[in-house]
């Protein structure tokens, strides 16, 4: 392990071992999560996903960073990006249940969307994992692929201006860099690989975590994003795209 790696734990562990010792901040934590949901999304994906990239760079050249790699606006993009994610969040969250209701699942008297909010420890149901599962499915088959489109045409933006802050008020060439992308790697491993094998699993667990952890499991995530958009890039460049 090098001093860089060195650094970068220590720095990753005193941010998060306050919430372990200090009950008092998850309390607050939590009241920030039930009151400001949408701003608490865009700065937890703002530093965990952001974090997942630098770690995906790490691998690939040595370094946690490196000129134009541009930190600040990835974090920007990522942390809107967070917004999107809760917003989907919401819609699926809802849209789900009923749509499994919808087809003959019987919840019973409890509202659909509600048996997500029973404890996973103390009341557990294959309904339950199913309302899940199904959440799961809908979003990362419908909302992911325009997402994940969506954050390489982003990425390509800051590239092209060598990570310069100022790509943040630059028009992003839509039409061009859609023709630029290497839609191969894209379609065959991006879409057809991790959204069933890593993402709809991934996203079934956080629908079984209690509500106000789930966005900060998914920006958890983001950090497994940052090494799979890394297994990405290899693949691209070795296509010779």
């Amino acid at each position: 392990m090098k001093k860089q790696d060195i650094y970068f734990v220590l720095t990753a562990v005193v941010f998060l071992l306050p919430f372990f010792v200090l009950p008092g901040l998850m309390v607050f934590y939590s009241r920030l999560n039930a009151t400001h949901p949408f701003w608490m999304s865009f700065l937890k994906f703002a530093i965990l996903a952001t974090t997942g990239e630098m770690i995906g760079l790490r691998i690939r050249t040595g370094n946690y960073h490196q000129k134009g790699f541009g930190v600040f606006p990835r974090a920007i993009v990522w942390g809107f990006l967070g917004v999107a994610i809760k917003i989907a969040f919401v819609i699926f969250g809802e849209g789900a249940p009923r749509m499994l209701a919808a087809m003959g699942v019987d919840y019973g008297m409890i509202p659909p969307a509600e048996i997500l909010n029973r404890n996973f420890f103390s009341s557990f149901s294959g309904l339950q994992l199913l309302t899940a599962f199904a959440v799961s499915v809908t979003m990362n088959t419908f909302f992911a692929p325009v997402f994940m489109t969506f954050h390489k045409i982003t990425d390509t933006h800051i590239l092209n201006y060598r990570g310069n802050w100022r790509c943040l008020f630059r028009p992003v060439p839509f039409g061009r860099i859609i023709k630029e992308l290497n839609w191969d790697v894209q379609w065959n491993f991006v879409f057809k690989k991790t959204i069933p094998l890593f993402w709809y699993p991934a996203h079934t667990i956080t629908f079984l975590l209690p509500a106000e952890f789930r966005i900060l499991f998914a920006a958890i995530l983001g950090v497994i994003l940052g090494v799979l958009l890394l297994v990405a890039s290899l693949r691209s460049r070795a296509s010779g795209v």
